[in-house]
């Protein structure tokens, strides 16, 4: 998944740079929240719960 993330970070930036449209950049960006959530939804812990211990990792 993360070849994934990093060939379409680059085809962002390559396109971005190609049409002088900088709002292109956002799309891994915006990639990588959709997929965090995705991931943060596949625990099978109730949210909250999920989120304490992920802020409880050390």
């Amino acid at each position: 998944m993360f070849i994934a993330f990093i060939i379409l970070a680059g085809l962002s930036l390559f396109f971005a740079f190609k049409t002088k449209r900088m709002s292109l950049l956002t799309i891994p960006v915006i990639a990588f929240t959709v997929y965090f959530i995705v991931q943060i939804a596949l625990v099978p812990l109730p949210l909250m719960d999920t989120i304490k211990f992920i802020f409880s990792l050390q």
